[in-house]
């Protein structure tokens, strides 16, 4: 077996339905990898697999009618979660989400049983059954919370990258060096938040990463439609900010620009604005029948799925078998299966509590 895992990107092309999208791949500002060990390569596809696996289940207990409410589903970006959160350091960063928030959850070390368990609103969900899908929080896992309103993570986000700016400058706390990541989609970034927050988080040198998902559509609106600029990462240079836009289906190239961006946080040179170019394979929530995108574009990005990728890496590079990844997949549909048995069986919240919660207790 080899010892690590560094190959430069593949050759992006630019067939037929990829559009603009895939034309920007094929010419990225970034195009490095990161360096990984076996040990290292086998828990991302290990971490890529729990998202997906995951979040197929949902969509089966939702059609069902197991599952309820809106349910936004994250197949096809497991790159972005696992590339940024796995280079990041658990309970010790911060992590905050939007409304599709599963696998950013479970990239942040949040239990599938405690996932599922909120997903059917049981006591035993993260958040106690009250967020519901959108609205995952844990703050032992240090996940900010999942937010139903678009760019409404951002700025608690920031909250959170001042804080660990203020203990360590104002309170003298040379520990404090924690690195928080907001994600959020494409559409969000014509929002005013986002451009207050980038402005405020360059002005005072926050730890913080913003990570835009890009995934061609805002629900039903082409990004390329809604934006006077389409890549978003230039919009950091308005504010003086290190801003770079990285293949979002590759694992490896997101973790090498989350690498950068949370050395240049750690050592006090600020925020980073982190473009993701990457595609959602369902449609925007459970309940979208996904008829506007073409058929051709989601078979363009099909064929560029990031777990099917970094199989290939990993077994061409000789870092593991395909057995291997083979029993990573036995073991994560057992868990899965476990979470979903342990969720139905949860006991469902004490209505006496129904005001629980709303306040801060001692």
């Amino acid at each position: 077996m080899g010892q690590d895992l560094a190959v430069e990107s593949a050759p992006v092309t630019t067939a037929a339905g990829g559009g603009a999208h895939a034309e920007r791949l094929s010419s990225l500002v970034t195009t490095a990898r990161a360096r990984i060990d076996r040990e290292t390569g086998l828990a991302l596809y290990r971490d890529m697999t729990l998202g997906r696996r995951f979040e197929d289940k949902c969509a089966e207990m939702y059609y069902r009618g197991k599952m309820f409410g809106f349910v936004h589903l994250y197949n096809g970006q497991e790159a972005v979660s696992t590339g940024v959160i796995g280079a990041m350091k658990r309970q010790h960063d911060w992590f905050c989400s939007t409304y599709r928030d599963h696998v950013h959850a479970l990239s942040a070390g949040v239990p599938a049983r405690q996932v599922m368990s909120e997903l059917f609103g049981k006591e035993t969900g993260c958040s106690k059954g009250r967020g519901g899908s959108m609205h995952l929080f844990s703050k032992e896992h240090h996940l900010l919370g999942g937010f139903a309103f678009i760019a409404e993570g951002i700025p608690v986000a920031l909250g959170s990258a001042f804080t660990s700016r203020y203990k360590r400058d104002a309170l003298g706390d040379d520990s404090s060096d924690a690195v928080t990541a907001a994600f959020f989609g494409d559409g969000t970034c014509n929002n005013g938040q986002f451009f207050e927050c980038l402005n405020m988080a360059q002005l005072w040198k926050l730890p913080i990463i913003f990570v835009v998902e890009n995934n061609k559509w805002a629900i039903g609106m082409a990004h390329d439609r809604a934006t006077s600029d389409p890549e978003i990462w230039r919009k950091a240079g308005s504010f003086g900010m290190a801003g770079e836009e990285v293949d979002g289906m590759d694992v490896l190239a997101v973790r090498a620009a989350a690498e950068r961006a949370i050395e240049r946080a750690r050592a006090g040179e600020g925020p980073t604005l982190l473009e993701c170019l990457t595609y959602r394979f369902r449609g925007h929530s459970l309940a979208d029948p996904d008829e506007l995108r073409a058929e051709q574009e989601k078979q363009f990005w099909a064929e560029r799925d990031p777990l099917k990728a970094f199989e290939r890496d990993l077994t061409t590079a000789g870092l593991v078998s395909a057995d291997e990844l083979r029993a990573i997949e036995k073991e994560i549909d057992a868990e899965v299966g476990d979470c979903v048995d342990f969720a139905l069986s949860a006991p469902e919240p004490d209505p006496e509590e129904l005001t629980r919660y709303i306040w801060a207790e001692d």
